[in-house]
Order: structure tokens, then C-alpha cells, then sequence
């Protein structure tokens, strides 16, 4: 992929200045990056949060050593090269996610109680997005290999995933049909159909029972978010979209089957960075699989899903092709910051100013343990990020060592380890100002510069 991209509003960086029979390559200029983030004047915040189902070998998994002389285990060494950007955290869960089984994902970014009177939560990536919105095109990126978003609004509502990597570079690439006139006339005929859809509302609710009312303003809130990105999209029509190189835009305009798996996540990846590199948007969210399946890896051998693998019962077997399925979803995220790590804005590299949060919300799947979730934390150290140690909540004063059965918790071992606190020191670091996240009890001082 090309590291700048030409456009109408991008100075091409290959661009030479030739005098006296010499030519001479320019330094990186504002003018190389959307013209919106140079007049900014401002360090763009990135964040992106991709999820692995089912948890891990947690056999394999567990590193015995905290700080920074620990030795990364052997689903992790793909991600070596990258051991001063990256901190795996041990010991994390979600307090109201124990006993929960194939909803993990759901709560992951939530941190939220949900059952069957109670629903779900705002997810920390849309926090950040109401932040960065303004500034971009696109407030936010949900994909799902399978479908399921891991991002919730406001109300707790599971915002749309796209999953085909085809439809969503074009989404974010290329120009609607119609022109700039007939997406103004479209967005325009939607505007007068949300305005009307208010105001009737607003007539009903004054007919209606208290019940029915929560009920009818949780509708209304999914339909002003609706009209908010309405809004957002009129103004950005006379703003033209970034131009992608042929070559990668044969590459990454395509539909891939989930039997290349590899092939899939790498193209996903690569679409990430590009609308981080071109402004688009500034925080992401994947998917790459549903807790009920899990895609299997056939490129490798293994033919099983990884809900599957994930029930082994201690069938060796099974558990080698768990591991095996962890250590090629690791080679893909190593390879996902390479691309970040290689690829500059006007600031630097991307890497330095974006956080990826790449783990599960299960950790033993064979009988669904959320106690200890594998979780790494990678990237932002332009954002105020610390690197380079493994953070294991499960060496504390009062324990200190392991269960009888590696790598195996049914409890929280510190019960004050909320994942909360991760997302809350996340969303700080994006300029999110709250001081608190769902059962939050604090920042994560470990990984703070």
C-alpha cells in the first residue's frame, strides 16, 4: 500500500523540487495530510479494538513472569518484534461478565449488567467517537467477520457491522452514485422524512403511558443519531474522498471467503490504516468471529471453528489446533502493526498515535472462564502510553503464584481488576472527558507514560 495517497486536496509526498540539474525530494509537510487535520493544527487520537472469540489456550497462554523481564509465550511470540509497543495484561475481567457464555462479546466494550430486564450499555469505541466525529467523515468503523458488532450507541443498541472487505473499502473510498447533487437530494429527502418521523413521535408520546414513552425515546434516540450522521454527511459532500492507488485499490476492493482467512484479516487490517492514514475516521472496531462459531483456519490444516477447539476437554489434539488457531490470529495482528508502524502521517508513524486493544472477553472457553482475560494493549505512546512489560493482575501481595490448573481461573484472583479501568484510561487518553466507565475503580497506572 502506498504510505501517502494522492488527492485533490493531498500534495503528492513524491512530489521533487528540480533546480540547477538537481532534484531533491520534499520533507513531510501539513499539505501531505488532509487538509481538514492541517488546519487543525492538531495530533490526530486514534483507537481501534479488535476481539478474538472464545478465548485462548490458556495452557500455552499464561506468561509466569510479570514486568519487563517476562518472556512472551509462545501464542504471542508472532508479536516479538513489536515487544517495546505492546503490554499483555493478565488478570482483567468484567465483574458482570462472570457466568456469562456466548455474549462475551457483547459486553466486552461495555463493561455493562445485561439479562433479561436489562439491556446493554454505550461501548467505550462510541464514547471516543463522539469525541473525533466532528473532525472526520465517518465517526466510527464496525466490522465483523460474522456479523456481530462489538459496538453499542447510547442506548445500548448494537450498531450494523460490515463484514465484506469489498463493501467496505467502497463505502469508504469511493463517491455514491448520483454525484455530489444527487447525495445532496438524497440526503435532503431523508432529512425531511426524520423531521417528520420526530414530530409525529412527539404527538404520539403525549398519548402514551410512562412505560411506553422510555420505550418510544430509545427509538427517537437511534433516529437523532441517524440525523446527526445525515447532517455529517451533507457537509462533508464538497469535501472529495481520498485517491487510492490502482494497485491497492485492486487489492483491497474485493470480497474474500473466510476459507483464506488470513487473507481476510490482513485486508481488513489494511483498510483500517488506510482510514486512519486518510482521516476518515479515527476509531475502529472487528470482530474477527462470533462466539457460537468462531471461523476455523483452513489455510493451516485446521478444519474445526474455534468454539469447537475451544471446548477441548483437555484432548491434546484440540488443544494443539486451539493453540495453533492463536498463534496464526497473533502472525495477523503482528502484521496489523507493521502496517501501522510503517505507515506516516503528517505526525509519524500511525502507530504512535493510535491504541489497539486486541483480546477476548472469554478466557477458558471450555467452561466459558472469564476470570483472567488475554487481553494486549498496543501503540499510542505519542498519546501518553507505556510499553514494553507484561501487567498481571493475578500476582497480587496475597497470591503469589497460580493455580493448581495453569492457566485456569474461575474467580477473579484481583477482584478490583476491572477491564473498566483499561477502557476508561483508553477513552481518557482520547480526550473522552469522564472520570469514570461503567464499574470502573480506577486508571491503569502501569501502562500511563
Amino acid at each position: 500500500m502506498a504510505q501517502f495517497l494522492s488527492a485533490q486536496w493531498l500534495l503528492n509526498r513524491r512530489h521533487v523540487l528540480r533546480g540547477a540539474g538537481v532534484s531533491m525530494a520534499l520533507p513531510l509537510l501539513n499539505c501531505m495530510q488532509p487538509a481538514s487535520a492541517a488546519q487543525r493544527g492538531e495530533r490526530p487520537r486514534r483507537s481501534v479494538f479488535i476481539y478474538l472469540p472464545n478465548g485462548v489456550n490458556t495452557h500455552a497462554w499464561q506468561m509466569p513472569t510479570a514486568g519487563r523481564d517476562y518472556e512472551l509465550s509462545a501464542p504471542l511470540q508472532p508479536l516479538l518484534q513489536h515487544r517495546d509497543v505492546i503490554t499483555p495484561i493478565s488478570g482483567m475481567y468484567h465483574p458482570h461478565g462472570l457466568g456469562h457464555h456466548h455474549n462475551c462479546s457483547s459486553i466486552w466494550l461495555t463493561g455493562a449488567k445485561i439479562g433479561p430486564a436489562e439491556r446493554n450499555s454505550v461501548s467505550i469505541d462510541q464514547l471516543m467517537a463522539s469525541v473525533t466525529a466532528p473532525k472526520t467523515r465517518f465517526a466510527s468503523l464496525e466490522l465483523s467477520n460474522q456479523g456481530h458488532s462489538l459496538a453499542f450507541n447510547a442506548d445500548g443498541i448494537q450498531l450494523p457491522a460490515q463484514g465484506n472487505p469489498g463493501l467496505v473499502f467502497r463505502e469508504l473510498f469511493e463517491e455514491p452514485a448520483g454525484g455530489i447533487a444527487g447525495q445532496r437530494r438524497s440526503l435532503q429527502r431523508r432529512g425531511s422524512i426524520l423531521d417528520a418521523v420526530i414530530d409525529e413521535a412527539a404527538a404520539l408520546a403525549r398519548q402514551l403511558g410512562s412505560e411506553d414513552k422510555g420505550r418510544l425515546e430509545q427509538y427517537l434516540s437511534s433516529v437523532r443519531e441517524v440525523e446527526l450522521s445525515t447532517q455529517r454527511a451533507d457537509k462533508w459532500l464538497d469535501q472529495p474522498r481520498p485517491q487510492v492507488a490502482a494497485a491497492d485499490r485492486s487489492r483491497l476492493n474485493r470480497s474474500i471467503s473466510l476459507e483464506q482467512l488470513g487473507d481476510y484479516l490482513r485486508t481488513m487490517y489494511d483498510i483500517i490504516v488506510l482510514a486512519f492514514q486518510t482521516d476518515l475516521t479515527r476509531v475502529a472496531t472487528f470482530s474477527t468471529g462470533n462466539e457460537g462459531t468462531g471461523p476455523a483456519v483452513p489455510e493451516i490444516g485446521i478444519k474445526q471453528d474455534r468454539h469447537s477447539l475451544s471446548h477441548h476437554n483437555g484432548n491434546t489434539r484440540l488443544l494443539n489446533e486451539l493453540l495453533a488457531s492463536d498463534t496464526f490470529n497473533f502472525q495477523q495482528f503482528a502484521y496489523f502493526l507493521d502496517r501501522l508502524r510503517s505507515t506516516h502521517d503528517a505526525e509519524g508513524p500511525l502507530l504512535d498515535t493510535t491504541m489497539a486493544l486486541y483480546g477476548s472477553g472469554m478466557a477458558y472457553g471450555h467452561s466459558h472462564g472469564n476470570a483472567s482475560l488475554p487481553l494486549v494493549l498496543a501503540g499510542g505512546s505519542a498519546l501518553g502510553l507505556r510499553h514494553g512489560q507484561h501487567v498481571d493482575y493475578n500476582l497480587t501481595p496475597e497470591f503469589q503464584g497460580y493455580d493448581t490448573h495453569k492457566g485456569i481461573y474461575h474467580s477473579a484472583v484481583n477482584s478490583q481488576a476491572h477491564l473498566s479501568n483499561l477502557l476508561l484510561t483508553m477513552a481518557q487518553k482520547m480526550n473522552v472527558p469522564i472520570e469514570q466507565f461503567a464499574d470502573s475503580n480506577g486508571s491503569v497506572s502501569e501502562v500511563e507514560g
